[in-house]
């Protein structure tokens, strides 16, 4: 049985990692992302209540999260344990989880210097007919202008600005430090720098989750 939660600012390499961990452990990630759109599309009771908040362009109540978090923990791919990606958010959230008993084994936080995410993240380009990703430095098409696969003009995302990646990852650090204090206080909070090569950084996060 493994309980984890995945913490870790936009563009660390957090979605890349959970799924590695996935893989080797066999657990699924559960986010609240995918959790609230299948209930939306599900009709359910807590999904049509979910609805109604999307569609008068409010968020979601802590109080619906936790019921639809609850809900997923119950269905059988969880009796091994799972993967808190995207949650919780905030500390009432990792009041809540306490509460449902969940037990969490640890609380894996990955790091990244903010200028280095800036710079990952602005350097991506995309194809906007086949959706072919590139990186303009470590990765870019044969003449750094269109697609080499369909021949399309390439590219950057409105996410992807500057400006934007500098807004998600202030509004991170704010959510979060609270958070992290927390789980540091509980002395469940494990860090791994993703600065570096994939397959060295997923086995630090291997030894981690480990020790």
């Amino acid at each position: 049985m493994m309980k984890l939660i995945l913490l870790g600012p936009p563009g660390c390499g957090k979605g890349t990692h959970g799924k590695r961990i996935s893989s080797r452990y066999g657990i699924p990630i559960i986010s609240t992302g995918d959790i609230i759109r299948v209930a939306v599309s599900s009709g359910s009771d807590l999904g049509e209540q979910v609805k109604g908040y999307m569609a008068s362009g409010n968020l979601v109540p802590d109080e619906i999260v936790i019921a639809l978090v609850k809900e997923r923990l119950t269905q059988d791919d969880c009796k091994d344990g799972f993967i808190f990606d995207g949650f919780p958010r905030t500390v009432p959230q990792a009041e809540a989880i306490d509460a449902m008993g969940v037990g969490i084994d640890r609380v894996l936080s990955i790091e990244l210097p903010d200028q280095v995410i800036v710079h990952r993240v602005t350097s991506r380009r995309v194809c906007p007919s086949c959706s072919a990703g590139y990186d303009v430095n470590d990765n870019p098409s044969r003449d750094g202008v269109t697609c080499d696969k369909c021949g399309a003009t390439l590219i950057q995302r409105e996410d992807d600005k500057a400006e934007i990646v500098e807004n998600r990852l202030r509004v991170y650090h704010e959510n979060t430090e609270p958070l992290i204090a927390y789980y540091a206080n509980k002395g469940l909070l494990r860090t791994v720098s993703s600065d570096g090569p994939i397959e060295e950084v997923s086995k630090e996060i291997f030894r981690t989750i480990e020790s």
